[in-house]
Formats: structure tokens, sequence, C-alpha cells
């Protein structure tokens, strides 16, 4: 049960960085525009949900310039925390074997 709500809640994180990227290049190629209202308390939701997971990921990567690669480390560590925790759920449900 608990290990449903945290895949919920990856899965959900995972979500907003493909929006965020995926709004990101829609503003840079100016099909949307930062001056529309909706837009901008969007972009800015989005912002304030995910850069408090995403600026400690910044601080240790190393600058690179214009790309900025730490959603995609946060999503690869929340498929890696995906994973373990799936591990750590299937083995805490499993029978030990007797000895």
């Amino acid at each position: 049960m608990l290990v449903d709500i945290v895949d919920l809640l990856i899965s959900a994180v995972q979500t907003l960085v493909i929006v965020q990227f995926v709004l990101s290049l829609l503003i840079s190629f100016n099909v949307v525009n930062l001056s529309n209202e909706f837009v901008a308390g969007f972009w800015r939701g989005i912002n304030a949900l995910l850069e408090p997971l995403l600026r400690p990921i910044r601080r240790i990567m190393p600058d690179t310039g214009m790309i900025d690669f730490s959603p995609l480390v946060l999503i690869l560590g929340l498929m890696i925390l995906r994973r373990v925790l799936t591990y750590v759920a299937i083995a805490a449900m499993t029978p030990a074997l007797p000895a």
C-alpha cells in the first residue's frame, strides 16, 4: 500500500519534469508566451514544485552552459528509487526460506 503511494508520487514528479521540459521548449521557441497570465502562472507553479528537487542536483553537477541536465538526472534518480523500493517491497513480502 505504501509502495503504491510512493510509486504514484514518483510518477507525478516524473510527469511534472516532462511537462516542465516541454513547456520550456515551447517558451524558448516562442510558441507560447510568458506574457499570457495562464502560461506564466502554470510555469511558476511547476518551477515552484520542482525547484526544491532540482536545486541540490544543480549544485552538485558541473556547469554545462546552456543545457541543464538536472531534470534528466532527477528522472534517472527517481527511476532507480522506484526500482529499489519495488525490490524492497517484494523482499518484505517474500517469506524467509527455512534453514
